[in-house]
């Protein structure tokens, strides 16, 4: 089952994959989506794949490494998290609410769009 993590309870969540190794943020969203928005890495790595791009790269991300994954509201990046756990990735989040939400909840300073 994968875990749906509000932005605000995004630190909890990175605390407690420590356990599994240094947690990815993994940003799904379009290069145009970047541009509007991004989020800073702040107690994790960022890395942005576009969502269509995802299964030629899945050799760049680490199967063993807490990724929570991340979109515009929570959709495509909850579609790359199950994409991610039937490929044998243990340790894998859904942000829900997506950016939207974490500018809402955790970082004002993101723009909304």
């Amino acid at each position: 089952m994968i875990a749906q993590v509000r932005p605000a309870d995004l630190p909890a969540w990175l605390d407690a994959a420590r356990a599994h190794g240094e947690p990815v943020v993994l940003d799904v969203r379009e290069p145009h989506e970047l541009q509007m928005a991004r989020v800073a890495e702040h107690g994790f790595q960022l890395r942005t794949i576009p969502m269509g791009v995802v299964p030629p790269r899945l050799s760049e991300l680490n199967p063993e490494q807490p990724i929570a994954c991340l979109c515009h509201h929570g959709v495509r990046s909850m579609q790359v998290a199950y994409f991610l756990e039937n490929r044998g990735f243990r340790h894998v989040a859904n942000i829900a609410g997506g950016i939207d939400a974490w500018s809402a909840e955790a970082d004002p300073s993101v723009p909304r769009y």
